[in-house]
Parts: C-alpha cells; structure tokens; sequence
C-alpha cells in the first residue's frame, strides 16, 4: 500500500497535475493541503473518475485538506483538533483500509517570535495531545502532511542561514516535532535514507529547485505498529518540474500487505 503527502498550492489550479500524478504513481491513500477551495467547489467528481473516492475540509483562498483512496471506503472522518477551536481548515483524519490517516496542514509560523509563531506552538501542542489519546484506538496510524518543519541540518540545504533562531528549523519547533516522535511515530524517510540534500520544498524565487535550494518539510509518520511494514519511502520530484508546479512535491511512504 502507497501512502502519499502532497500540498498542492491550489487544487484549482494543480488539478491536471493531480490527475497526471494520480494515474501515474498509483497511490493507494493521498493526503492533499493547501487545497484552497470551499467545499462546494472540491472537483470530486473528477477524482472519483480518476478512481479516487475523496473526503475534505476547505476555504476560501487559504488552507483546506483532502484524503483521497483509491478502492477503500473513508470512513470515521474527523475534520479539526478536538477541543482546540481554530477557523482555519487545516485537519482532516480518516480510517482507510484499517489504517487511521491524519492529514496536516501545519501552520508556518511567520517568523520566530511572532503572534503567529506562538500560535503554531500551541497548535502543534493540541496536535500532540490529540494523537497521545487517538493512538490508543489506533495503533495503526500513518499522519502525514505538511509539518512546515525540516527535522534536521540534512533537510536544508543551508544549516547557517536554517538555524535553531529561523522559522521552520527553530528549536521550539523541532522540539515539537520530537515530541511526536516520542509517541512512537516515526519519519518513514529516515527510517531508509540518511542522504542530506532531499527536499520536498523549493521557493518559486531564485531558480530555488533547479539549484536544489530546498527544505524537507513534507513528512510522513508511521507509528510503531507500521514501522515494520514501512518497507520503502522517498518524494517524487517530477511534479515539481512541470509548468506552473506546486512548490511541494509528493512525498510517500509504501506499506507492506
């Protein structure tokens, strides 16, 4: 079983590539964010032609995340944290083939020290709670998304400037993400490569992904009862060569059985 991340900057616009990619890699379960749609405008329809049944929580112009399944009901889906009230659309967990699938749009944070930083803290804080508990009924969990956090000094391409005082590779935001590792979710990447320079991210400006001037902030975590069967991972980086690309690429983790 293939299990894909992809925030795809507006599925309005990456639709086409979204459907190319589909009937190419052939993944099982996707994850999609930033699919910056209000629910009445999600292209169901297409997907489900594509072969994929589809579940999904979004806004206008911002935010908003999707899981899609090729050949598996989606079933007990929950959209949002519970217990933490937030407007944004940036949650969406569902059970898929027995696997509990929880899709995440972290919040970026802006800058250290912001109103925005600080809420992003608390929000992972709410995450890490919530999954503490859903563990216990899910053992079987696979939480992927964009976590807007590159773990390590390997998942940028320039440790000087990405350092613990920056956003997305500050100390309080990979200490947040330690804390879900200690949960017992593991990043499925390292668990096969040690290789630094693999990226998942490269800004639009600065001839950033020819020159590789990326981050890898697109994760995917298997927990400990999957970590067995996590048996490959790695991101595509097809997509992003195409015409008017997401900035992200898939990143995907195959499941044994």
């Amino acid at each position: 079983m293939k299990i894909a991340s992809w925030n795809v900057n507006s599925l309005n616009v990456r639709l086409p590539h979204v459907q190319q990619w589909l009937a190419e890699a052939a993944p099982d379960i996707v994850g999609l964010q930033e699919t910056k749609l209000e629910d009445h405008r999600f292209p169901g329809e297409a997907l489900a032609h594509a072969g994929y049944a589809s579940v999904f929580a979004g806004q206008k112009t911002y935010n908003g995340v999707a899981i899609l399944s090729r050949g598996q009901a989606i079933e007990d889906v929950q959209v949002g944290i519970p217990g933490f009230e937030d407007a944004q659309q940036r949650v969406i967990a569902a059970t898929v083939g027995g696997l509990r699938i929880v899709n995440l749009y972290v919040v970026n944070g802006q800058a250290v020290g912001t109103d925005k930083y600080a809420y992003k803290l608390r929000w992972l804080d709410a995450v890490h709670d919530w999954l503490a508990t859903d563990l216990e009924r899910w053992p079987k969990m696979v939480v992927l998304g964009d976590f807007n956090i590159a773990p390590d000094a390997r998942d940028v391409h320039d440790p000087e400037v990405w350092n613990e005082n920056h956003i997305l590779t500050s100390t309080a935001e990979r200490d947040a993400l330690q804390r879900l590792h200690a949960l017992g979710l593991h990043d499925a990447f390292r668990l096969h490569e040690d290789e630094a320079g693999i990226f998942s991210w490269w800004d639009y400006r600065q001839a950033a992904f020819r020159r590789n001037l990326g981050l890898r902030i697109d994760l995917t975590l298997v927990s400990d009862a999957l970590k067995a069967d996590a048996i490959a991972s790695g991101i595509d980086r097809e997509p992003r060569t195409r015409e008017r690309p997401s900035d992200h690429a898939p990143a995907w983790v195959q499941l044994r059985g």
